[in-house]
Formats: C-alpha cells, sequence, structure tokens
C-alpha cells in the first residue's frame, strides 16, 4: 500500500511501514496485545512510577467492559472507536500500521492553490519583511490546512489505553490530542511525526529574515491529567529535516513537536520510549505568558527514555517540576546539536542519574540551554562514561548564561535508579516500541 505525500508541495510515492493494512474497524472483546503472556491492554502504571502515579493513578481503560474493546487496523476505524461510548473505560488496540494520510496532500488542497504561485507571490522581492502574507493564495493555503487539520487530529477521551499489538504496530502521519481529559494511557507504538502539508511564511518572524512554520505534533498532551506514555517510538521516520527543501533561503520546516505537555497539563509519566530523528521534540509548557494555567501544575516525570538524531527540547522546560532520570541521551558525529535540557521561564527541573553520549567535538557545555532565570538541580549525570557536572561544565563554557543550582525540591515519586554508568545498555536494549517484557 503506497501513500500520497505533499513534500515540499511536489506530490511523489512513498511506501509505507511494513504492515500497513487496509482492513475494517472491529469490535472485540479478544485480540491480541500481549507481550511475555501479558496482556498489555490491561495493564496500569504502576505504583510511585513517576508523577502520573500521583493520587489515584493512572489505570487508562483498564476496565474496559467487552463492548468497549476494540481492534482498528484504519485511520478511520481508529477514530470512531475514540469517539465511541465518550467517557467510558475503553481499550483500543492498534492492529499494523495506520495511515492518517493514505491518500496523499493533494486530498486537502484546497480548488486554486497553487503552491508555485503562493512563491511567487509572496517572494521576499516582491512581498518584502515587514507585514504578514495575505490575499488568495494564503487564504487558500489556510482552507488547504484547516482541511489537513480536521483530517489528522485524533481526540482521545478519558479512561483510554491505546495499545499497539506485537512489534509492528503504528501511526503514520496522525496527530493525537490528550486534550482537557483524566486517565490515558499510551504504549508499544511507532508512531511517525506528521508532515504539515501547507506551512505557512512569516516574513517578519526571525528578525524579519523569514521563517516557514508549520504544525502537528505527534503526540500533545494539553490541559490533561494522569497521562503514562510508555514504551513507543517516535521518530520523522521517512520525512527527516535533512530531507526537506528550502525557499527563500530557509528550510521548508513541515514538523512540529513529537510530544508537547502544555495548557495547565499535570501528573505525567514518559518512559521507556524512543525519541529519534526530530528537531522541537518535547516542550513542557509552550509560553512563558502561560502562567496563570500553569503555575503549580506541568509535573512530569522522564526515565528510560532514548533521544537520538534530536536536535533540541529533551525536554525544555516552563514552570514545571520535572523529574528526569535515567534517560539516554545520543550525539553522533556531524549530527546537528543544539542542546538537550532546556531551562525556561519558572522551570524546576531535577535531572539527575542521566547518560549522555556525545560524539568527539561535541560541546558539553551545550547540554543545558539557559532561557530564564530558573535553578534546576543537575547531579551525579554521566558523559561518556564519566561523572561530569553539567551545571559547573555549562558555566565554564559559556559564562553569559550562568545556571543556578537547585531546584528546590525532590522527587519522591520514582521506581528504580539505574546506576547512570550502566543507563547506556540497559535503555538502548529496552527503550521504544516492540520492547516490552
Amino acid at each position: 500500500m503506497n501513500a500520497q505525500i505533499w513534500h515540499g508541495h511536489a506530490t511523489r510515492k512513498a511506501a509505507v511501514l511494513v504492515g500497513c493494512t487496509a482492513l475494517v474497524l472491529g469490535l472485540t472483546g479478544t485480540g491480541s496485545a500481549q507481550a511475555g503472556g501479558r496482556d498489555l491492554a490491561r495493564e496500569v502504571l504502576p505504583a510511585g512510577d513517576g508523577w502520573a502515579s500521583e493520587g489515584a493513578g493512572t489505570t487508562g481503560g483498564s476496565a474496559a467492559d467487552a463492548a468497549h474493546v476494540y481492534t482498528v487496523t484504519t485511520w478511520a476505524g481508529f477514530r470512531q472507536a475514540l469517539a465511541d461510548g465518550g467517557s467510558a473505560p475503553k481499550i483500543i488496540k492498534v492492529k499494523g500500521v495506520i495511515d492518517a494520510v493514505s491518500e496523499g496532500c493533494d486530498a486537502f488542497a484546497a480548488e486554486g492553490y497553487d503552491f508555485q504561485r503562493y512563491l511567487a507571490d509572496y517572494d521576499p522581492a516582491v512581498w518584502g519583511h515587514d507585514t504578514p502574507v495575505s490575499g488568495a493564495q494564503e487564504d487558500l493555503r489556510a482552507a488547504s490546512a484547516a482541511a489537513q487539520d480536521q483530517a489528522i487530529k485524533a481526540n482521545v477521551p478519558a479512561n483510554t489505553t491505546i495499545v499497539g499489538v506485537g512489534k509492528g504496530s503504528g501511526i503514520l502521519g496522525g496527530s493525537l490530542q490528550i486534550k482537557g481529559v483524566d486517565n490515558v494511557i499510551l504504549r508499544n507504538l511507532t508512531v511517525e511525526a506528521p508532515i504539515d502539508c501547507f506551512p505557512q511564511w512569516d516574513p517578519t518572524d526571525d528578525n524579519r529574515t523569514g521563517a516557514w512554520n508549520s504544525e502537528y505534533d505527534s503526540v500533545v498532551v494539553y490541559g490533561s491529567t494522569h497521562v503514562w506514555i510508555d514504551h513507543n517510538t517516535l521518530t520523522d521516520g521517512r520525512y527527516p529535516d535533512s530531507s526537506l527543501p528550502s525557499y527563500f533561503g530557509k528550510v521548508y520546516q513541515q514538523h512540529d513537536g513529537l510530544l508537547d505537555v502544555v495548557r495547565g497539563a499535570d501528573h505525567v509519566t514518559v518512559s521507556w520510549n524512543s525519541f529519534e530523528d526530530h528537531d522541537k521534540t518535547m516542550l513542557i509548557g509552550n509560553s512563558d505568558s502561560a502562567g496563570s494555567t500553569d503555575t503549580g501544575k506541568l509535573k512530569v516525570t522522564l526515565h528510560h527514555n532514548r533521544f537520538e538524531g534530536i536536535v533540541e527540547r529533551a525536554p525544555r522546560v516552563r514552570f514545571g517540576q520535572v523529574d528526569s532520570y535515567n534517560n539516554h541521551f545520543v550525539v553522533t558525529k556531524g549530527q546537528n546539536y543544539g542542546y538537550v535540557f532546556g531551562i525556561g521561564a519558572s522551570s524546576q527541573l531535577y535531572a539527575t542519574h542521566n547518560a549522555l553520549s556525545l560524539a568527539s567535538g561535541v560541546s558539553v557545555g551545550k547540554a543545558l540551554k539557559k532561557w530564564n532565570e530558573a535553578p534546576l538541580t543537575a547531579e551525579n549525570n554521566y558523559v561518556n562514561g564519566r561523572p561530569t557536572d553539567l551545571i559547573a561544565v555549562h558555566n565554564a563554557e559559556i559564562p553569559g548564561e550562568t545556571l543556578q543550582s537547585g531546584a528546590g525540591w525532590t522527587p519522591t515519586l520514582r521506581t528504580k535508579v539505574d546506576s547512570p554508568r550502566a543507563v547506556p545498555g540497559i535503555v538502548d536494549h529496552r527503550a521504544g516500541a516492540g520492547r516490552l517484557r
């Protein structure tokens, strides 16, 4: 099965992942989503496993009756299952690879939209850099973008477990919206980041040099509570940023985030995932001006995740008490690399017992990036197998961005904390989809 993907607005064929099928939604009280004889669909977050275990914990759809257990093999079937039964406990088993953009970007294009005309109309040599774009082609681009938005977003209700069946299940080009709900589990899926078919040119962006701005995160946790995201692989997959064209001297950016936790979301555990080949990976808090919704919220635990080919935001934090331990960050030779941890407005990052594997010549000091004055705790982290004081190295290498030590709190909701020296071996073999034990 092939997918028409409008990449740089030149329609092309792209073979989807092995196992893509075109079957119909099946309603079933059985179906296999098991590993080692366990029924993953009925599992709940263990007690003490990060912020999502706070209070009543996170159980997802584990209590679903037979009428609310679904096996889905298409994007339409997946969205139908999400909508069925409201917030009653439900389990959705994704079998094989389901494609949210199976007909390609052409299917969303408004009548009369012409990308070459768009480029001609808004060329900086013609339009300049003083005002945002407007006019017929921008209106048609916006209409096309609205059609894609409607098609690729899937709203996840409360009390839901979504789990991939076996080792080869996943979602291509869809955006999972966990918005304003409580008690959600997402496990054992490979999620390829959605491509924005219709990025907008903003000539006033980037100090009036212009930039292409894209939409659609792979997973968004927006104003939701008690969310467990475990043993998934999130990646740009077939469409890494290195493959994107440039127009007006700027990369035609078609990706946004892999996982964002924003707007008063709270009590989230992100464990044993693999984040791969992406630029703006994870925001925890998406605006310095969101203090009214985010202060006292955005409590997130990140543990035993693997980050490779990541440019930045692993994560970037605002406001939240974020506990990051036993994660493995890999930066390879020649990779585009910005930073690992972003220290943002009123953030309270507690980052300990992590491992960083950095290629020769990669700056250790750049592992931390200061955006705002916000003390953090960063102790017992290892770089290339050696204990390293990340704050001290950062301050020595980048004295203009001096960071202060002491997040002002200490995590208590932690499972076994592994030696950071052992983390690469443990995490690399167990993190990601298809590796549940």
